[in-house]
């Protein structure tokens, strides 16, 4: 199986690269990327072609499944040229600026019938299946606050930073992953009740905090994420909290879950609660789907309603100071 990466200098790369390289019978045939430096030091590494159009790319090693990264602003694009080309991909949330974005390159997948998977990587993990498997939910909320955007330029990933090209910060960047965790839970008829986000702490263009409600009926959700917490990337300040009728389910840290009952019965599980290490499971999974003519575990067509509801969170919230 030849894989190719395009947009390839996206700092998300090497959560797919690392465990691509251990998929048996995969070989990495190819990266594309328009920064031609990063090109470079990329081919160099992985002793493979690469292109600075992923088109030529492409069209030159002929890939049997293509991980698309890459600016937001590019991603409706390369999903188009993939469809068109019958080539299956993995494309990296979110899939495009916004609705209008997704819902025209879904409905391209849909009508050609594409391979085209999203990494929601939450879904791979132990996490969403104790949360699947309650009978209903009543309130949830997730913090999930990361490390300072300035990470993004150290990484040459500068258009982050740039709502133009990014769609916006935390929001569209990180809330994805609990937006999909409430459509899940709560159903498709949630709506966004209230949304506040700020570029207090480093006044760039896009928000740095964000604070979202979510409802349906009297059921409550919280999502609140930023780029605040003094660490590196993929280390995050987080808690999660699930309120069912019959227990409270807590993530106190990445790896540990406590469940308490309504007698009060206490039990603590070893669950990964953070997206980063599921990222090698999606790209086992993802492979193993295509290779059985299975459809992917999430598809373009599963993350529309979550660009619907990143665009009415940035309606409420109204522009940045």
């Amino acid at each position: 199986m030849k894989l190719a990466f395009i947009g390839a200098s996206h700092w998300h790369l090497p959560l797919y690269l690392e465990p691509a390289l251990q998929v048996p019978g995969v070989i990495i045939a190819g990266v594309a990327d328009p920064d031609a430096k990063a090109l470079d030091a990329l081919t160099a590494k992985l002793g493979c072609a690469g292109d600075t159009d992923f088109r030529e790319l492409c069209r030159r090693v002929k890939p049997d499944v293509v991980i698309a990264l890459g600016r937001h602003c590019d991603m409706a694009e390369q999903a188009r040229f993939l469809i068109a080309e019958s080539i299956p991909f993995a494309l990296e949330k979110p899939c495009g600026l916004n609705e209008g974005e997704v819902a025209d390159i879904a409905q391209a997948a849909q009508r050609a019938g594409a391979f085209a998977a999203v990494p929601l990587v939450l879904r791979n993990g132990d996490f969403f299946a104790l949360l699947r498997d309650q009978p209903s939910v009543q309130y949830m909320s997730f913090r999930f606050i990361a490390g300072f955007p300035q990470r993004y330029r150290a990484a040459g990933n500068d258009w982050m930073l740039d709502p133009a090209l990014s769609g916006g910060g935390c929001t569209i960047n990180l809330a994805p992953h609990f937006l999909d965790l409430t459509l899940a839970l709560m159903g498709p008829e949630v709506t966004v009740d209230q949304a506040v986000m700020s570029n207090a702490a480093w006044g760039e263009k896009i928000e740095d905090y964000s604070f979202v409600t979510l409802a349906r009926g009297a059921d409550r959700c919280v999502i609140e994420t930023g780029y605040l917490f003094p660490a590196p990337t993929s280390t995050f300040d987080m808690h999660y909290a699930v309120r069912t009728p019959e227990r409270y389910i807590v993530a106190h840290d990445p790896g540990t879950i406590e469940i308490v009952e309504n007698d009060g019965t206490r039990a603590m599980r070893k669950i990964l609660t953070t997206n980063v290490p599921h990222y090698r499971t999606f790209v086992f999974d993802t492979l193993d789907r295509l290779r059985a003519g299975k459809p992917p575990l999430v598809s373009l067509a599963d993350y529309l309603p979550i660009a619907r509801l990143v665009d009415a969170a940035y309606a409420k919230a109204g522009p940045l100071p």
